[in-house]
């Protein structure tokens, strides 16, 4: 028997912390409680921090959006604010896990988790996401990027926890798509994903683009050769094409129980040929960005 510690403000938080170094936190708990289970992890107690009010909910700034760490993908789905922004993290959230799932886990446990297949993770590195953490001492805030060093591994000191996420406003974007490959058509773990934004003119020339790929690396990929390949051309089969050979190149998957690491290079490829039809067919989305 485990004890529960349900802190309601930080300075409860910390007070915890300081007797308890060694517990496990969590809000949703849907990758925790699994590994508790499983044997996988023995924590001697857990602290909940769902009701932590800080960490709940979506805020908006003249500029920037902040994405409390214990929302659950089920509201950041279903937020105005977040579906007229940030389609591209819509979609990936949209098709994490199953309906429970996304009821019960939130985008701050898909973030510290830092599976190479997180769903979310993709999106919030193309969106260019900040991440906020603090402790007792103060609060540190740096690129996701840097926050997430490997799988399952990120920059988060004894004594902090995950607060939320940033995202700067920007409706440059006008094509949103996330697509991710896996074993069965529901509920599945990626066997290859790509987030992508792009700025398309009306000639269907791009004029801006930001990729990364999940599933196919010891964190998420970006692949800058790659965005200037596509860069300044028409947004054709044949510039895609080409560009696929530079993706197969950059990404390092392994091989799993999931698929080959040739069929993952193969699938990272086989992604971005299909943005060409995706721009040309889109499916609208509030703010009139394509998916």
């Amino acid at each position: 028997m485990r004890n529960v510690f349900l802190p309601r403000t930080f300075e409860d938080l910390w007070e915890t912390l300081e007797k308890e170094p060694d517990a496990a936190l969590y809000a949703g708990g849907t990758d925790l409680l699994v590994k508790i289970r499983a044997g996988c992890v023995d924590p001697p107690c857990l602290v909940c921090l769902e009701r932590l009010h800080a960490l709940q909910g979506i805020r908006e700034e003249p500029d920037k959006v902040f994405i409390g760490a214990a929302t659950t993908h089920s509201r950041l789905v279903e937020h105005p604010a977040i579906r007229e922004q940030f389609p591209v993290l819509v979609r990936g959230a949209s098709v994490l896990g199953s309906p429970p799932i996304r009821h019960m886990g939130t985008i701050g446990g898909n973030i510290v988790t830092a599976s190479p297949a997180g769903d979310t993770l993709p999106a919030l590195y193309v969106m260019d996401a900040a991440v906020e953490v603090r402790s007792a001492a103060g609060t540190r805030i740096l690129p996701i990027r840097e926050f997430i060093l490997g799988p399952g591994t990120v920059d988060l000191r004894k004594g902090e926890i995950l607060c939320g996420v940033w995202l700067n406003k920007n409706l440059e974007w006008n094509v949103h798509h996330y697509e991710k490959v896996g074993r069965r058509k529901a509920q599945a773990c990626s066997v290859a994903s790509l987030a992508a934004v792009l700025v398309v003119s009306e000639t269907f020339e791009t004029e801006k683009a930001r990729l990364a790929w999940g599933s196919v690396g010891p964190t998420v990929v970006t692949l800058q050769e790659v965005e200037d390949a596509i860069v300044g051309k028409q947004l054709s089969n044949e510039t895609l094409n080409a560009a696929s050979t530079l993706v197969q190149h950059g990404v390092s998957p392994i091989d799993d129980i999931r698929a080959s690491a040739e069929y993952r290079r193969y699938v990272a490829g086989a992604l971005l040929t299909r943005l060409a039809d995706y721009a040309a067919a889109p499916i609208v989305s509030m703010n009139g960005s394509r998916l």
